[in-house]
């Protein structure tokens, strides 16, 4: 498995040659840039900015493990969905071009309160993420949704969401929330999604709330050697924290 950073919020304010050095300097090996931070990794970058981009991080050794967008599908109006559903196919026209593997997409409510049922939402979330995995199929970029939200985020919801969208190119980026333990456990959770897990969000890993070393042995048993990348917060001296970070990630997985 390999250790990256989530832009969000340690590194919000970096740039593309600030992210690059500390990360050097930590021990971390990609970043997973997120959209509206000061690196500026966007879809509005020009064909000879998205080039210099990917030279300078190739060039570094850094990769680009994934961007992070905002992208959700839940709306009750459909020109709302749709605005975000072309916000994603950007993206994946970006990663494309920067040779990033994956975009990371979300759940990020419900319409319950309109009336809406639940699994109605769900249905939606899903069928509309399966949508964008078939575009993004084309480029070679695979459509991650983070499990997220304060309802979507539940496992048996995502399970819904996933099999809505019913599509090899749907994926879930787990994301180690609170509620997925079960007795002390996440593998009942776990369970549920194993099979489309293609990335994952690590937060504190020395709080002892979260099975880290139970997670690492979950994603080991299912042969996973993708990236795990750090979502912490700001912090005053932030490489500092990082290469403790490294240091403890990699004990865990002895």
């Amino acid at each position: 498995m390999k250790l990256g950073l989530v832009t969000y919020n340690l590194a919000g304010d970096w740039d593309a040659d600030t992210l690059i050095a500390n990360c050097l300097e930590a021990g971390f090996e990609g970043v997973e840039p997120r959209t509206t931070h000061a690196h500026g990794i966007e879809p509005s970058l020009g064909d000879a900015q998205r080039a210099e981009i990917r030279r300078r991080f190739e060039g570094a050794g850094i990769a680009i493990c994934g961007l992070g967008t905002v992208a959700e599908y839940h709306s009750d109006d459909p020109a709302e969905v749709a605005r975000h559903v072309e916000d994603t196919k950007q993206f994946v026209r970006l990663a494309a071009d920067l040779g990033v593997p994956g975009v990371k997409v979300r759940p990020n409510g419900t319409n319950t309160d309109k009336g809406i049922p639940l699994d109605q939402t769900l249905e939606q979330i899903g069928r509309t993420a399966g949508e964008c995995a078939a575009f993004a199929a084309d480029y070679g970029v695979a459509l991650r949704m983070e499990v997220h939200g304060l309802v979507t985020c539940e496992i048996p919801n995502m399970k819904k969401i996933a099999d809505a969208a019913d599509h090899p190119n749907f994926f879930i980026c787990w994301n180690c929330n609170d509620g997925e333990t079960i007795d002390g456990s996440i593998r009942q959770h776990f369970d549920l999604l194993k099979d489309r897990i293609e990335h994952v969000h690590i937060q504190d890993l020395g709080d002892p709330r979260y099975p880290w070393v139970e997670l690492i042995g979950l994603l080991k048993g299912i042969g996973y050697d993708g990236w795990c990348c750090a979502e912490i917060q700001p912090n005053p001296e932030p490489v500092r924290l990082m290469q403790y970070y490294s240091a403890l990630w990699r004990a865990y997985q002895k």
